[in-house]
């Protein structure tokens, strides 16, 4: 069998979107960054490191999929493009 390279449109900013669409679904539900992660089960400053960094601090899976039950909010929401007004 043959085995080639395929060519495939990764996001290369998609942990960015993630993490702006936390702050923005987070802001929506009035929760604040300390009560997110204690609902979670992590620190606040793990949050606030998310949010502030851009997410280049990571997050998991089971975070994501957690911070989507807390915000009621479809975990493909968080992957939806941002558009940065200026």
């Amino acid at each position: 069998m043959t085995k080639f390279k395929r060519e495939f449109n990764f996001d290369e900013n998609i942990i960015e979107t993630i993490a702006y669409n936390v702050i923005k679904y987070r802001k929506i539900n009035g929760i604040t960054q300390e009560q997110l992660a204690i609902d979670i089960g992590v620190s606040p400053e793990f949050i606030r490191k998310f949010e502030s960094t851009k997410g280049s601090e990571g997050l998991s899976l089971l975070s994501l999929y957690k911070i989507s039950i807390v915000l009621d909010t479809s975990i493909e929401k968080f992957f939806e493009s941002i558009e940065i007004n200026d």
